[in-house]
């Protein structure tokens, strides 16, 4: 577990310090203090290594939003979409290693657990939004999907833009989401103050 724990510290930093590219497993050893042989007992190949520091901050992040959600009262769409964007926000400044996996990284298996945590949380927010009576019982759930994936795509582009994430980006994705969400309790005359 040490080792393994080590690994992962060591891609951490890599990530972190000079981006995906640069953390090849390889690196990752050599960092970690581990011969490049040994590596391979601990993970198969890089892909492996990236999903499990990704799953450490998947983990991290859904704490954060759960965290947030629960204790906001959500007045308006723009609310709830604020309590989303901004810990998603604040954690991928704090932590470029998250931003170099979510968005550089895209190989098969971060790919796939990052379309599961946003199909998890886009979930986690519809039954919120319903509950809450910001959005309409028979809006569709694929509605919040959509909202979490043009979301993901601008904050891609926020953080290729500025390694902290383009604030005019990051502006323009609550504008568009909050219109998208707008419109649909806006169809079911869902007061939106």
């Amino acid at each position: 577990m040490e080792r393994r724990r080590a690994i992962l510290d060591a891609a951490e930093e890599l990530l972190g310090e000079q981006g995906y590219e640069a953390a090849t497993l390889k690196a990752v050893g050599e960092r970690a203090g581990i011969p490049i042989a040994s590596m391979y007992h601990y993970f198969s190949d890089r892909h492996q290594v990236d999903a499990e520091l990704l799953r450490r901050h998947l983990q991290a992040v859904e704490e954060l939003l759960v965290a947030a959600l629960e204790s906001s009262g959500l007045p308006t769409l723009r609310d709830a979409v604020d309590v989303v964007v901004d810990p998603m926000r604040d954690y991928f400044r704090t932590h470029r290693s998250c931003v170099e996996l979510w968005f550089a990284g895209r190989n098969e298996i971060v790919g796939h657990l990052v379309r599961e945590f946003d199909a998890a949380q886009a979930d986690r927010l519809w039954r919120l939004l319903v509950e809450r009576g910001l959005l309409p019982a028979d809006t569709p759930r694929l509605v919040l999907q959509l909202a979490f994936e043009v979301g993901n795509r601008l904050f891609d582009i926020a953080y290729r833009q500025s390694p902290t994430g383009d604030d005019a980006t990051i502006d323009e994705a609550r504008r568009m989401v909050t219109a998208y969400l707008e419109s649909y309790a806006d169809d079911q005359g869902i007061a939106m103050t």
